[in-house]
C-alpha cells in the first residue's frame, strides 16, 4: 500500500507528537536525536541564521520544517516525498513569505546530522535525492569522526575537519563558519 501526503497530513492530525516523513509511500516515524546531534544542529543553525537573517537572504529551520518534494525520476505528482532535513535554508527569492504548512519547493541547502542511531548510507542516499532534486548543497554532519562533508551534485564530496572552514561562496558570500564551532563545548 502506498501512502500519500493526506496520509501522512491525516496521521500526524491523530498522532500530533509524532514526527514523521513520507519517503517512497511509506511513513516514516522518526525517533527523537541524541543530546549532541541535537546540539549540533542547533550550533549549525544559529550561525547560519546570525548570517543569513540580518541580511535578509532568505529563512532557516530546523529538522520539524517540511517539505513536500517534486517526484523524483517521473514517480506520479501524488506519491511525492515530504522530507524533513536536521537544517534547512531557503533563498528569499523561493519563498518570499513564510506558510502555515509544508512548503512545496527544494530547499537551496540541507544538513544531515549524523545521530547515534543513524546509517551514514541512508543520510548520504537523503542528500543526494535532494540534489538529484535540485538542492544547490548538502551537508553530513559526523559527531563520531568529527567531519563536515559538503555534497554537490556531479562533484566529488570534500570533507572539512577541525582547522578547516566551511565558505559558501556561491550561496551565501563572505559567511565563513570554522568547523571547531560546531563541536559542543566542554565545561569544566
Amino acid at each position: 500500500m502506498s501512502l500519500t501526503i493526506p496520509d501522512l497530513e491525516a496521521l500526524q492530525q491523530a498522532h500530533p507528537d509524532w514526527q514523521m516523513e513520507l519517503v517512497d509511500g511509506e511513513i516514516v516515524v522518526m525517533g527523537p536525536s541524541d543530546y549532541e546531534s541535537d546540539e549540533i544542529s542547533i550550533r549549525f543553525a544559529a550561525y547560519l541564521w546570525n548570517w543569513v537573517n540580518p541580511r535578509k537572504l532568505g529563512r532557516v529551520t530546523g529538522s520539524s520544517a517540511g517539505f513536500i518534494l517534486p517526484a523524483d525520476g517521473g514517480d506520479s505528482p501524488k506519491n511525492r516525498n515530504l522530507r524533513a532535513p536536521d537544517v534547512s535554508f531557503v533563498r528569499a527569492a523561493q519563498l518570499k513569505r513564510t506558510q502555515r504548512d509544508f512548503v512545496e519547493l527544494v530547499p537551496d541547502l540541507i544538513v544531515e546530522v549524523k545521530s547515534k542511531t543513524d546509517q551514514i548510507e541512508k543520510l548520504v542516499t537523503k542528500i543526494q535525492m535532494f540534489l538529484r532534486l535540485g538542492t544547490e548543497v548538502g551537508i553530513l554532519i559526523d559527531p563520531d569522526r568529527l567531519t563536515l562533508t559538503v555534497y554537490q551534485l556531479h562533484q566529488e564530496p570534500v570533507v572539512l575537519t577541525d582547522g578547516n572552514t566551511l565558505i559558501l561562496p556561491q550561496m551565501l558570500p563572505g559567511w565563513e563558519l570554522a568547523i571547531s564551532e560546531l563541536w559542543p563545548p566542554v565545561f569544566e
